[in-house]
């Protein structure tokens, strides 16, 4: 498929990738597509700024019923067992619960202008990495704003961490030892951007699990890594 020519379709695609809806063998493609694509790396990067932040205050909400009740009559559509219009829903499911991250989205930029007319400067966030699992599931959000040299890290979904085991992330470096960035608490984490994060020749971070304190190895970690993503400068 060539999408660099099909400008809605990458924006779907790259909105798809951040909201973690796109799974399995399409998200790879995707992934591949933006090796060899700046322009869609800046397309996902833009999604990512605007979504990724707020994923925290986005709960799983089921739509009631009465949703699709009013989607079939507006549509003309009948609600007959097995119809091809419910099947393209059940398989797209995923994508339109997914946009309602959007409005939250929405929310965020609203109060980014409050806080500009009311004289609170806002965050300016430099850099973002969404860390998956081994199943490209978004697990935590990175974010870094350089302005006020901090380095935020938000869950969205991870495995239970045992009372004696601790979440260490690492800026993962071209060539040499990973650098650690901090050991996350209660599942979260508030850091002083070091610049060593933001270096030129790091472009991936990842999440280890070590000991409780974080690795014991002041050269890297010691644990499996449970969480990887690339790092974007927006």
């Amino acid at each position: 498929m060539n999408i660099r020519h099909n400008l809605a379709l990458r924006q779907k695609l790259a909105a798809e990738y951040v909201l973690g809806t796109l799974k399995g063998g399409a998200r790879r493609r995707y992934e591949g597509w933006m090796h060899n694509d700046a322009d869609l790396r800046n397309i996902t990067a833009e999604w990512q700024q605007r979504l990724a932040p707020m994923a925290e205050f986005a709960g799983d909400v089921q739509a009631p019923k009465s949703v699709w009740r009013g989607i079939e009559r507006r549509l003309n559509l009948k609600a007959a067992p097995g119809s091809g219009w419910q099947a393209w829903i059940s398989d797209n499911l995923s994508f339109w619960r997914g946009l309602g991250v959007v409005s939250t989205g929405l929310a965020a930029v609203l109060m980014v202008l409050v806080l500009s007319k009311t004289g609170v400067e806002p965050p300016s966030i430099n850099y973002v990495a969404t860390l998956t699992d081994e199943k490209a599931q978004n697990a935590l959000v990175v974010t870094a704003d350089t302005r006020n040299h901090a380095l935020d890290v938000r869950v969205i979904n991870s495995a239970q961490v045992a009372a004696d085991k601790s979440l260490h992330l690492w800026a993962v470096p071209k060539s040499g030892n990973p650098r650690s960035l901090g050991v996350l608490a209660d599942k979260r984490g508030h850091f002083v951007l070091a610049e060593n994060a933001i270096s030129a020749d790091v472009a991936v971070l990842a999440v280890t699990l070590e000991p409780k304190g974080g690795s014991p190895d002041p050269n890297g970690p010691t644990g499996p890594i449970l969480y990887k993503g690339n790092w974007v400068r927006l």
